[in-house]
């Protein structure tokens, strides 16, 4: 945010003056802008420095500068909203209890995060025969995150893993 002069900074002779309601006062010379906006206990702030005359707003400046750092914050929020990074986290078909729920914990907080996550799940050997025990895995994880998860991607098997995707739910 670039910083705007005030009061006393302002250095030239005559300003185009709006009020703090938005009325063009038309051109004055400084000293009478300063003395109006003192009067009215706000701020002389000049808004658009390369007009010939600059022109120049009466308004509270602190109020402004607090304002304008609302809108970037809300800026960033929004565009942070729009950036998904991708997450992958992969699981065994023969997973113990608690590396499953471990596992779980982490996609759960990537999805509060607002990262998508893609999901393998790995087959090795015999249990490539069993493809409906990584089935039975991957609807599991669907369903312990079904409150902050939808599927974007359903589970899908292609060669020694099974994959799917899943994103935050809006």
């Amino acid at each position: 945010m670039q910083e705007l002069r005030v009061n006393e900074q302002i250095r030239v002779r005559e300003v185009r003056l709006i009020d703090e309601k938005g009325q063009n006062l038309g051109i004055v010379p400084i000293d009478e802008a300063l003395s109006i906006a003192e009067e009215k206990g706000l701020d002389l702030v000049e808004v658009s420095p390369n007009a010939k005359p600059p022109v120049c707003k009466i308004m509270d400046y602190g109020k402004y500068k607090f304002e304008q750092k609302k809108k970037e914050k809300e800026a960033k929020k929004k565009q942070r909203a729009k950036m998904q990074n991708v997450k992958e986290i992969k699981f065994r078909v023969k997973i113990e209890d608690h590396d499953y729920r471990t596992k779980v914990k982490h996609i759960r907080e990537f999805i509060e995060d607002g990262d998508k996550v893609k999901v393998w799940i790995w087959f090795r050997g015999r249990e490539n025969v069993h493809p409906e025990i990584g089935e039975r895995l991957a609807h599991r994880i669907i369903e312990d995150l079904s409150d902050i998860a939808k599927v974007e991607k359903p589970p899908k098997k292609e060669g020694r893993n099974m994959i799917f995707t899943l994103v935050p739910k809006q």
